[in-house]
């Protein structure tokens, strides 16, 4: 097993400083992310004409959970592929594959943030400028609460 989930699983409180979520939250998120990636897959498997044999090529040598957890830790901590690399045991060209593979399925996973959600109706659109043209917004970017201390 490798050595990020020994930690995850064996101090559930660090989850959420090393990863962004809980726990629970990142159970749910595996489960919700290896369903779509599984029905994804099979329906490419149903439309693709294959000259090779199935099965041939590389074999990605993490697991369906490590494979999310790497792609969790590069979006809380922006890390090289090839520091994730030597993190995962696996190349740098291996982690950025990975990387990739996974985006697409967690941010459709992933709830929206509420502005994106309402950018789909252009007449909640405006309604949301009209409210947001009330408002004062400030934001300050540079320092941004990432751990809580128990």
């Amino acid at each position: 097993m490798k050595e990020i989930l020994k930690t995850i699983e064996n101090n559930p409180h660090s989850v959420k400083r090393l990863i962004g979520i809980d726990t629970s939250q990142l159970e749910q998120l595996i489960r919700e992310a290896e369903l779509m990636y599984n029905e994804k897959s099979q329906e490419l498997e149903r439309k693709k004409k294959r000259i090779n044999k199935e099965g041939g090529g590389g074999q990605i040598k993490l697991c369906t959970k490590e494979q999310i957890i790497l792609t969790l830790i590069y979006l809380r901590h922006s890390v090289t592929f090839q520091l994730l690399g030597i993190q995962f045991g696996i190349s740098e060209s291996a982690a950025h594959y990975i990387f990739h593979r996974w985006l697409p399925i967690i941010i459709e996973v992933l709830p929206a943030s509420l502005l994106s959600q309402v950018k789909k109706s252009e007449r909640d659109t405006e309604f949301v400028r009209k409210i947001l043209a009330q408002l004062q917004l400030i934001v300050d970017s540079w320092e941004q609460d990432r751990e809580s201390r128990v």
